[in-house]
């Protein structure tokens, strides 16, 4: 009678137990919520970004090419998630039309402050910075 008992015992620590435990690193969390600047190719200022991540999984952002003086712009809506390392990221619109794809990144450096991350399969990097939501997108006369 004893074995059922110490079997149920465990059974009902099992939860408590698995709290405890520290999470593996591929499931480490990356904070990646909020808005990102950042230029569209490396090393390349006449050509950026802002990417807005919610906390709700929404997505949105804001391209802008500069091509002598004049801004040339688009703006994507989707959803974003993070699973181990990799950030997904499905384009639902493009410039309000509908103009669905699936971006993949591995994420290689992510803290409050910036984040290094390489698209797949190229694994061409970029790098952005943490910005207040309100930040808005630098002219083109500004850059270059």
């Amino acid at each position: 009678m004893r074995r059922p008992l110490a079997v149920f015992a465990l059974l009902a620590a099992l939860p408590a137990l698995c709290w405890i435990a520290p999470l593996p690193a591929r499931a480490a969390t990356y904070p990646v919520a909020g808005a990102w600047f950042g230029t569209g190719q490396p090393d390349d200022r006449s050509e950026m970004y802002i990417d807005y991540f919610d906390a709700d999984g929404a997505f949105h952002n804001h391209h802008r090419w500069c091509r002598q003086g004049k801004a040339f712009d688009i703006r994507e809506t989707g959803r974003w998630s993070v699973e181990g390392d990799i950030l997904t990221i499905d384009i639902a619109t493009v410039d309000g039309r509908a103009a669905p794809r699936r971006d993949r990144y591995r994420l290689t450096a992510v803290d409050g402050k910036s984040q290094n991350y390489v698209v797949l399969p190229t694994n061409f990097p970029y790098h952005a910075r943490k910005v207040p939501a309100s930040f808005a997108m630098p002219r083109c006369d500004l850059v270059g």
